[in-house]
């Protein structure tokens, strides 16, 4: 399956260091939390990152766009929105970073000898991070197909797509995922006796608001202690304007956990 221009809008992001081709109809478009996620990465990040579940590519390419001697794999299971993550990688503006990134059409919840047939291998990146469906089932959902399995997720698919990173990546490396608070537990859980050294970052609207995103990111096989990270604000307490770390963050001039 192919995409073309026509059905794609070219989005730019990091203000203009790199641009995504995305569904104008239907699909997943990527946002705010794919910029959150690829700012969970350590600036002087050198390895090669897979961004499960990529979509279009989001986070894959902010990774590329702030960490300059990385690499990334590109892991999406929907053959509709892996043609735009080929659109992507084949839009002129993004030939420097394209060069460090390739794409492989798999199911990131497969297990086992069907995981590593479909390219997934075990120890085979340094880094995962992943944006996975978070809506619940009970959830209002939307008509469309293909952005209802970018948006729902099915019982146990956190704790699959967790166990699928701790497979691929090395020893001692590294994963970060994006969640809504109330999942929280069920990472903790699928985390537990896989990766450790966690820190977790609660996302706040404004200064007086709930948490409406964790950030998760944790080293495969460690033993330190967990740690709750000082908040990530995104908006001033009057209007809509960004806080100065909010805006460095999702623009890719700073990191989220600020290393």
């Amino acid at each position: 399956m192919s995409a073309t221009a026509a059905e794609a809008s070219i989005d730019a992001f990091h203000r203009g260091r790199f641009f995504l081709a995305q569904p104008l109809h239907g699909g997943h478009r990527a946002g705010m939390d794919a910029m959150m996620l690829a700012a969970a990465v350590p600036s002087d990040f050198r390895g090669l990152a897979a961004d499960l579940g990529s979509g279009a590519g989001g986070a894959g390419l902010a990774v590329l766009a702030r960490c300059l001697q990385a690499r990334a794999l590109l892991v999406e299971r929907e053959p509709a929105m892996a043609a735009f993550a080929r659109l992507t990688l084949a839009l002129e503006a993004n030939a420097d970073l394209a060069a460090r990134a390739s794409l492989l059409v798999a199911d990131v919840s497969l297990a086992g000898r069907a995981r590593m047939e479909a390219g997934l291998a075990d120890r085979s990146v340094d880094l995962a991070i992943m944006n996975p469906p978070f809506n619940e089932a009970r959830d209002r959902q939307t008509p469309d197909g293909l952005r209802k399995a970018a948006h729902v997720m099915d019982e146990g698919l956190l704790e699959r797509w967790i166990r699928t990173a701790a497979a691929i990546v090395k020893p001692s490396g590294t994963i970060a995922l994006i969640a809504r608070p109330q999942s929280l537990s069920e990472i903790l859980d699928a985390m537990a006796g896989r990766f450790g050294a966690l820190d977790v970052k609660p996302i706040h609207p404004r200064p007086d608001a709930d948490a409406i995103r964790v950030v998760v990111r944790g080293l495969r096989g460690s033993r330190r202690a967990m740690r709750l990270a000082a908040p990530l604000v995104l908006h001033e307490a009057d209007g809509n304007r960004f806080t100065a770390e909010a805006d460095a963050i999702c623009n890719g001039l700073a990191s989220l956990f600020r290393d």
